[in-house]
């Protein structure tokens, strides 16, 4: 059926622009051209992304793979106006899974979906996640960008990412060899990272807080800056001592806090003893406690408290791990203990009147309301 109005159409009118999405992958293959690495086969712009594994030193691999996103962090950002930090979360959020499984994270997808494709906006976050990518030694060997203005509304937009690693065959790190007496060893956050966003969203609303006001807890930088730290990406200085048999087990840091994730990583009839007397709460934690007038469980069921990954060490090995992290810049702690205790395992968090600023004794245990 033709045109009633006899006029001709063009996609470009219909909201999509071609050209704009030509111009943007040309802008970033120098981007994605400095992740490559021993195994990178692609040029961006193919309709798939290649990767040799013999080429990257394998010879009976599994591969691993993880799906993220950044969440309502991506909010904060639009409101800024600034987006590569965002790119390195993405990233982070990815890699990060891959390497609690004991696997080196190999190669990076994006996905960029919004309503109209702004160029620059775009090349910032891609030049975010070919940093983190840079910074996880993974190469960027692909991705889709979608463009569309009937799903999006205005600046709108949603990003996911799409990792795959690789660990040879018997090497996976199940989480099996944690046992009675295993030490916790927390590695410092480096802020919120990408998780409790909607809730950091709202206690800004409410105090009147906006993302240029100078922050009470960084003096450097203002509100937005500090809650847009990116995610802390732990491959480099992880992948050494999973190599050397040093870790039993793993556990990032995300969404539930140290309480809900620990337990996915011990076995049945263990549980993990967290002391927050072994820690002090960072400044922008003790912020939200305080404007949200969050209870301890509330605080570390929603936010990574200052701690953004858990080794499970032995005994023997906990010293070293902590040595080595230290060396390779990577702040550690001793936080906590394995013993024995039910099925299902648990983690317990315990802390006593002062400890971050609660003014009684308090217990935060996993799965218990």
């Amino acid at each position: 059926m033709p045109s009633k109005s006899g006029k001709s159409y063009s996609y470009t009118e219909a909201g999509v622009d071609i050209d704009a999405g030509a111009a943007l992958v040309e802008r970033i293959k120098p981007l994605a051209a400095a992740t490559n690495r021993p195994g990178s086969l692609s040029d961006l712009g193919g309709f798939g992304g290649l990767f040799d594994l013999k080429a990257a030193g394998y010879e009976d691999p599994i591969l691993v793979a993880a799906t993220d996103g950044v969440g309502t962090k991506l909010k904060l950002a639009l409101d800024i106006g600034k987006f590569e930090t965002i790119g390195i979360d993405l990233v982070a959020m990815c890699v990060n899974d891959l390497v609690v499984l004991g696997a080196e994270p190999l190669f990076f997808l994006d996905y960029l979906a919004t309503g109209r494709l702004e160029v620059d906006r775009a090349a910032e976050l891609l030049s975010g996640i070919a940093a983190g990518c840079r910074e996880a030694n993974v190469a960027l060997i692909g991705g889709e960008t979608a463009e569309m203005p009937g799903l999006y509304a205005g600046q709108d937009f949603d990003l996911a990412g799409f990792a795959v690693g690789a660990i040879e065959r018997g090497r996976l790190l199940s989480g099996a060899k944690i046992a009675i007496g295993g030490k916790i060893i927390g590695l410092a956050a480096s802020g919120v990272h990408s998780n409790g966003f909607s809730l950091v969203r709202k206690l800004l609303e409410d105090q009147r807080i906006t993302l240029s006001d100078k922050s009470i807890f960084h003096e450097s930088q203002t509100y937005g800056e500090s809650f847009l730290e990116p995610t802390r990406i732990y491959v480099k200085c992880l992948l050494p001592l999973l190599s050397e048999n040093l870790i039993d087990g793993l556990a990032h840091i995300t969404g539930g806090g140290l309480v809900e994730n620990i337990p996915r990583i011990l076995p049945a009839g263990l549980q993990a003893e967290i002391h927050a007397s072994r820690w002090s709460l960072p400044g922008i934690f003790d912020w939200l406690r305080t404007a949200g007038n969050l209870s301890p469980r509330q605080l570390v069921r929603t936010f990574n408290c200052g701690i953004g990954m858990v080794v499970v060490a032995s005994e023997s090995n906990a010293g070293e791990v902590i040595r080595r992290l230290g060396a390779a810049g990577q702040a550690a702690v001793l936080i906590g203990e394995v013993s024995a205790g039910g099925d299902p395992s648990v983690a317990t968090l315990t802390g006593q009147a002062g400890d971050w600023g609660f003014e009684e004794p308090w217990q935060v245990v996993s799965g218990m309301e």
